[in-house]
């Protein structure tokens, strides 16, 4: 397991807040220093994407915040794998700056690895857009407007998790990219951004069985967007396992 204990430019100073597998790795990264939020980050996620391309077999890597999974692609696509992205989030993270309200870095990563919006961070990294109908947004319950206009009239899909089935998945390798915050609150508590109604630990573990059974993994990007002075460790260890044990790769 690949680790980088961030959530954007902070650092989580108490780690992930989950019991790690003894051989886990933490990358050795921080962001620049220029003012420039996407270019800060260039330094933060660019030892990721080296470490992803040059572990043996399938990567799992697990970090702070969405926006690392640019890295990852990136990573994969350096080992010269072509992979589609199926992506499970509360949230849409369809964002481009141009309709954010928030500004907040961590509502943008989907939309730019689809070529969405400022690619200065995809580009420094090497990454190369996924065409949009290789990309699954997977349950997306707490959408802004402009996301939901965004996601109608792009080719991304989104798919119930409990309609994840080989006639719905991109063909070919995929990478799997979970934020936990996709787990219904009341199940994993703590999470940044909660979002109610969501889908049982249970569901989304079966949902990425479903993946893992039928394309091969490419990748696992796990994001722990988590607030750490809230969290039930039990809760989170469970979250991170039934994750892993589903992938394969516990």
């Amino acid at each position: 397991m690949i680790l980088l204990p961030w959530h954007l430019t902070d650092r989580l100073v108490g780690g992930l807040n989950v019991t790690l597998p003894s051989d886990a790795i933490e990358v050795s990264a921080e962001p620049g220093s220029t003012g420039q939020p996407w270019s800060d980050l260039v330094s933060l996620y660019s030892p990721l994407r080296d470490a992803v391309a040059s572990i043996d077999g399938v990567p799992v890597v697990l970090t702070g915040d969405c926006v690392a999974c640019l890295a990852v692609i990136a990573g994969i696509q350096r080992r010269g794998v072509t992979a589609a992205l199926v992506w499970f989030d509360a949230h849409g993270d369809f964002h481009t700056e141009a309709t954010t309200r928030s500004g907040y870095l961590g509502g943008l990563p989907l939309a730019k690895a689809v070529g969405r919006g400022d690619l200065t961070l995809p580009s420094a990294l090497g990454m190369s857009a996924l065409p949009e109908e290789w990309v699954i947004l997977s349950d997306g319950r707490d959408l802004d407007p402009p996301e939901v206009d965004a996601l109608a009239s792009s080719r991304v899909r989104k798919v119930a998790v409990q309609y994840l089935d080989p006639s719905v998945l991109p063909i070919g390798p995929v990478i799997i990219h979970v934020d936990l915050d996709v787990i219904d609150p009341a199940q994993l508590r703590g999470v940044r951004f909660p979002a109610t109604g969501g889908p049982t630990l249970a569901a989304v573990a079966e949902a990425v069985r479903a993946v893992a059974a039928t394309r091969p993994v490419a990748a696992l990007d796990i994001a722990a967007t988590w607030l750490p002075d809230a969290v039930d460790r039990t809760q989170t260890d469970d979250a991170l396992e039934a994750v892993l044990v589903a992938a394969g790769l516990s």
